[in-house]
């Protein structure tokens, strides 16, 4: 089972993700996951792209598209995989299709999960992260809150509000969102593999994505 999750920040896609790797046994891959992982492999593509992190620049995209080639052959993968955020733009998802194509894999489904800005806004400001970079816990003030209040259950360091998690910097989010990312729907969307589901709660999207690949 091959999967690609569109949505906004906040949407859902970690949830949905978790789901599904439960169920099925694929791998969650983000492009943050793969860069970490290969520069933490110290490969060649891992340590040019390290260089490009340090400085502050955006990895270019043909380098993204190496590394991840690399990556989706790798044994965890042979059941499958789901891509969250990417592709994120139209040109990523060109080259991505020319990859896929290369490797004879087929994406299975394209999940567009959709959710109010309001419910995006709310999810995303009443999360809270634990302070501690080798813990890194999320909570949620409403749905998942710590046992005490601004304190991580799992290692007890503070839990704070991400800078990008504010109101303010969430609607920023979106608006970028809105202008380089949700193209792709209208990209995908005469896909025979392109679903759009509600995701409010995670049910309608694994429904929909277990309909579309019939399992």
């Amino acid at each position: 089972m091959r999967i690609i999750l569109l949505g906004a920040p906040g949407a859902g896609k970690g949830t949905v993700s978790e789901i599904l790797t439960e169920q099925y046994g694929i791998k969650q891959i983000s492009t943050g996951d793969i860069l970490r992982g290969a520069v933490k492999a110290g490969t060649e593509l891992g340590k040019t792209a390290e260089g490009y992190m340090k400085r502050g620049e955006l990895v270019p995209d043909s380098l993204i598209l190496d590394i991840m080639e690399k990556r989706l052959q790798e044994d965890d993968c042979r059941k499958g995989f789901i891509l969250d955020g990417f592709p994120r733009t139209i040109a990523q998802a060109d080259s991505l299709k020319e990859m896929l194509d290369r490797l004879g894999m087929k994406i299975d489904a394209i999940v567009n999960l959709e959710v109010p800005e309001d419910v995006i806004i709310r999810r995303l400001s009443s999360r809270r992260t634990c302070s501690n970079h080798d813990c890194q816990a999320i909570y949620n003030i409403y749905s998942k809150p710590s046992r005490k209040e601004g304190v991580c259950d799992k290692c007890g360091s503070p839990t704070v509000q991400r800078d990008d998690e504010t109101e303010e910097a969430i609607k920023q989010r979106l608006a970028t969102y809105a202008e380089k990312t949700a193209p792709l729907i209208d990209y995908y969307r005469h896909d025979p593999a392109f679903v759009s589901a509600p995701s409010i709660k995670p049910e309608p999207a694994i429904e929909a994505i277990r309909t579309r690949v019939g399992r």
